[in-house]
């Protein structure tokens, strides 16, 4: 019983799971409370509206919802929450991005001294690949049949069935099973490779490295499974034509292996791997300047409003209130356009922001008033932050509904009702379960 739970759960979990969360979808009772005590207000003077059943209406709600969650989360990540603390994060560098890049996920004290590490690559972590027999352009070589193999993978065995026509070739064969694993989802790769017209069915892992006791990341066999034999024989991805292996580099002179291309250094560095480095040549990597840091920042908060505008405007022809979402971003934008475009940061015609980072840089370098600078970007990014709030709480206010009828306007006659957020949480429901 326990073994058909767990294959329910990931496939539920593989298959609808929602898109990803960050440390910053994480909060104290405090803050829990307060979303509550807001939900709770709003109701209170809520009309009451007829439920939303139309699919793409719903579709624009959670898309809504979720495009404000990834602003908010974007603008917490440099630096925090906090009025002060808005933009204020430091940003790494590394002296060859080629070999590794780097994000600094530490708490930067000010006074203290600058972390930094010198890093050499001697082997990138690799998949594990199973490459199977080339076989010619003609028909299949088994009987027709129903066929079936399973692959451990994760701790789990998964069954393919297959059913083999008459006149099937070998290349629609393995055409079929790559799309058949691919749609599967279970952590493995397929394609089709050609060579002197024969092709091959190649499954590669997604996950790189082993853990420790392990020999391999996953399993191809026909040994014991329920329908016929011999596809695997026949195809031959039951072979390992390349095992997987670990990464292998040294920080300041100390070495170190992982199952994965990137790792975290003293909880202050992410760093991913992308490459070998030459012997005796170091990758540095450290913190970059305040400026710079600052620069960084502004530039990935104009990427995550430009990113939660645009999936806004998808819906401007489908759902006319999203008009009212942009409108309402416009107008921030306009009440800081004159500050933002002497720092380098200009408004498009389709509403989106570029930043010009040479000149956002002197302007920060060159001002007499550093600190007011930074505080108009603040003051921004803050404005920003209160409006994607106020749209992950309540994203139903900007779709069309039927009123069905109003609160009492008599003031403390009305009472909480949980119908706004149930609405709402249905439509997740619906759409991730």
């Amino acid at each position: 019983m326990s073994a058909i739970l767990n294959t329910m759960y990931n496939h539920y979990l593989t298959a609808y799971a929602p898109s990803g969360t960050t440390r910053y979808d994480t909060h104290k009772k405090s803050e829990l409370r307060a979303v509550y005590n807001s939900i709770v207000k709003i109701n209170k003077n809520t009309p009451w509206y007829l439920p939303v059943k139309k699919l793409d209406v719903q579709q624009f709600a959670i898309g809504l919802k979720e495009g404000a969650r990834d602003l908010h989360n974007t603008i917490a990540s440099l630096g925090g929450l906090e009025e002060t603390d808005l933009l204020s994060k430091k940003t790494a560098y590394s002296t060859d991005s080629d070999i590794a890049s780097v994000n600094y996920v530490g708490k930067y004290m000010v006074g203290e001294e600058d972390p930094s590490m010198e890093l050499e690559v001697q082997e990138l972590a690799v998949a594990q690949e199973n490459m199977g027999n080339f076989l010619p352009a003609g028909k299949v070589g088994l009987s027709p049949d129903t066929y079936s193999f399973d692959i451990n993978i994760n701790d789990m065995n998964y069954e393919f069935q297959f059913t083999l026509g008459e006149n099937e070739s070998n290349r629609d064969l393995q055409d079929r099973l790559a799309r058949l694993i691919n749609n599967s989802d279970i952590g493995l790769k397929a394609k089709v490779q050609d060579a002197s017209g024969r092709s091959s069915l190649v499954l590669e892992s997604e996950a790189t490295g082993l853990t420790a006791g392990k020999k391999e990341l996953f399993r191809v066999s026909d040994e014991h499974t329920s329908k016929s034999r011999g596809a695997v024989n026949y195809l031959g991805i039951d072979y390992t034509s390349r095992p997987a292996s670990n990464a292998r580099f040294t920080v300041n002179g100390e070495s170190y292996s992982t199952a994965s291309n990137s790792f975290t250094y003293e909880k202050k560095f992410d760093v991913s791997l992308h490459g070998i480095s030459a012997e005796g040549h170091p990758v540095t990597i450290g913190l970059k300047t305040n400026v710079e840091s600052l620069t960084d920042n502004v530039v990935q908060l104009t990427e995550g409003y430009n990113r939660f505008l645009q999936g806004t405007s998808n819906y401007l022809d489908s759902q006319p209130r999203s008009r009212h979402v942009v409108r309402e971003m416009g107008q921030i934008i306009s009440m800081y356009q004159d500050s933002l475009r002497a720092m380098g940061v200009s408004r498009q015609e389709d509403g989106s922001l570029t930043v010009d980072r040479t000149k956002l840089s002197n302007a920060v370098v060159s001002s007499e008033d550093v600190a007011d600078t930074f505080h108009t970007l603040k003051d921004f990014s803050n404005m920003l932050l209160r409006k994607s709030n106020q749209i992950s709480l309540n994203p139903m206010q900007y779709v069309d509904q039927t009123i069905v009828a109003y609160k009492n306007p008599n003031p403390g006659r009305n009472y909480a009702n949980p119908y706004v957020s149930s609405a709402y949480s249905g439509m997740i429901f619906n759409g991730y379960c």
